[in-house]
């Protein structure tokens, strides 16, 4: 029988920085998921200890290729736990599992228009079209064979990207903001069909 126990359906959100970490896990939270803030090095093997249902990997204003850039722990991607990329976060995942990260012509910020182009779980419900935020300076230039891409904006051909056997998903745009209006959605979605949260928090 499983435990009622609010702790065993955490969520940790890896902080790289981001001025919205804190909103991220608050979206988290009320969607009914505990959310809990960690530094970004955490090493793998003390998350898995915790076994979260979930891992987070926020935005932040560094680029993949500075020198000192926050990193994550690449043995997190070998858990098999269900991890979210978002921005910076994204753009680390796939740079350490094979993507390239290009500069972007100028940096993005605002409302752009998703298009979707595969639907999977943590689309499920979100139209075809539909507004979202970015701001970011870099973005997937190349993606890996391993990886698929789900989603595009007028300007950014891989703005959603799924990895095809590690339970991996990337999103370019800010989905805790209130300006991406569907983000809500995805982020529950996330939390219920891809990491079978059952909100008991």
């Amino acid at each position: 029988m499983p435990s009622s126990d609010p702790h065993d359906e955490a969520v940790y959100v890896l902080d790289f920085g981001s001025q919205t970490a804190q909103l991220i896990a608050r979206r988290l939270r009320e969607a009914g998921v505990l959310a809990l803030l960690e530094r970004p090095d955490i090493p793998a093997t003390e998350l898995a200890r915790r076994r979260p249902k979930g891992i987070v990997l926020s935005g932040g204003p560094a680029s993949v290729y500075e020198p000192n850039a926050p990193r994550c722990d690449p043995e997190i991607f070998n858990l098999g736990i269900p991890i979210l990329g978002i921005c910076y976060g994204m753009q680390i995942a796939c740079h350490t599992l094979g993507s390239r990260i290009a500069p972007g012509p100028k940096r993005e910020f605002g409302r752009a228009t998703l298009h979707i182009n595969d639907r999977p779980a943590i689309f499920k419900g979100i139209p075809d079209n539909s507004t979202v935020w970015m701001s970011h300076g870099d973005h997937v230039d190349k993606i890996d064979r391993d990886f698929e891409t789900l989603a595009r904006t007028p300007t950014v051909p891989h703005a959603a990207v799924r990895h095809r056997s590690k339970p991996f998903h990337g999103l370019l745009f800010h989905p805790e903001l209130t300006h991406t209006p569907h983000g809500a959605d995805i982020l529950r979605n996330w939390l219920y069909e891809v990491c079978r949260c059952r909100g008991t928090w």
